[in-house]
């Protein structure tokens, strides 16, 4: 098999020959289809999440066909298309997997954090947190429903059942939700980069009512504000926008500091809430939605030894939507 390696934070990754893994108990072997770039994996490679698990492979927006099986392991079939996650095993036992709270668990594992991601031709993943992905047809439109579309979905769920949605940053896991939230009738506001006129206008050509910079506040105040963008000082602006009562979800796993900011803003009942992981649960739910909501992911390919460049053009801005290596 070949992967892309981090073997020191801040250094490119490598393009390496490994021999072909075998699954052990519980475990499967994809082929890789298709593998998301997820500003997680910046994260990773900018040495801005603590400790990871060194050398590793990034990437957890993974999309391949089951190529090996363990023994014991029913809940998948050979020839599959599955998708894996960020969240790639928990204990099962600490008080936060026994009370429907896994995305807390207290000894967790994070595909291409803790354990070898899909920035690979072949990768070993936890059947039990595996997906499959019967009736997706293109792996690469479904390879960023498995961080993006999740880690969105989650966010909404924890902003509430308000009509009027903002949307922070708006890349991979904002396009997907803008979507979702169309086809659940609410309103989508969509705040950028200051000045980038193409990803506003991508925003509204996905059902957006309105679209502008990061430091406007829009026409009305919003029931709740999402943040992708992991900018700290987005925060404080989000609650100016909210109205009173209102929520803001910081959707990412890293964000810069946050800054002081007047009582005021938060005052009259205005929650701030962040998302950590996923759940299973999340997963089954989402993945049986997007279909129904008719998601269409926008993508820019990247062939696996021109994963440096996709992080790259991440970082950048270069692109709508998000970036898939296709091995």
């Amino acid at each position: 098999m070949k992967a892309m390696v981090l073997s020191s934070v801040g250094e490119a990754l490598r393009l390496e020959e490994r021999i072909l893994p075998q699954p052990g108990p519980g475990e499967i072997r994809l082929r890789v289809e298709a593998c998301g770039v997820c500003r997680t994996d910046l994260h990773v490679v900018d040495g801005e999440l603590p400790d990871p698990r060194l050398p590793i492979v990034p990437g957890h927006e993974i999309v391949g066909i089951v190529d090996a099986l363990a023994t014991g392991v029913t809940s998948l079939r050979l020839g599959q298309r599955v998708g894996v996650p960020w969240l790639g095993h928990t204990c099962g036992v600490c008080p936060y997997c026994t009370s429907h709270q896994e995305n807390l668990c207290d000894r967790p594992a994070f595909t291409g954090y803790s354990r070898d991601g899909g920035f690979a031709t072949h990768v070993i993943a936890d059947a039990s947190f595996s997906f499959a992905l019967d009736g997706f047809d293109d792996p690469v439109a479904a390879a960023p429903l498995l961080c993006a579309g999740l880690i969105g979905w989650r966010s909404l769920k924890l902003a509430g059942a308000g009509r009027r949605i903002g949307l922070y940053g708006f890349g991979a896991a904002a396009h997907i939700l803008a979507q979702v939230c169309r086809w659940q009738g609410r309103e989508v506001y969509a705040f950028t980069r200051q000045g980038d006129a193409a990803a506003q206008a991508h925003a509204l050509s996905l059902g957006a009512c309105w679209a502008g910079g990061s430091d406007s506040l829009p026409p009305e105040p919003l029931d709740a504000a999402i943040l992708f963008a992991p900018v700290g000082a987005l925060v404080p602006a989000a609650l100016r926008a909210v109205r009173k009562g209102g929520t803001v979800v910081c959707g990412g796993i890293h964000m810069s500091d946050i800054p002081p900011f007047p009582y005021r803003l938060l005052w009259e009942e205005r929650h701030i809430r962040s998302v950590a992981n996923l759940t299973r649960e999340d997963a089954v739910e989402f993945l049986a939605l997007a279909p129904r909501a008719a998601v269409r992911t926008t993508t820019k390919t990247y062939p696996l030894a021109d994963a440096n460049q996709a992080l790259d053009d991440l970082r950048a801005g270069r692109f709508q939507g998000a970036a898939v290596l296709v091995p």
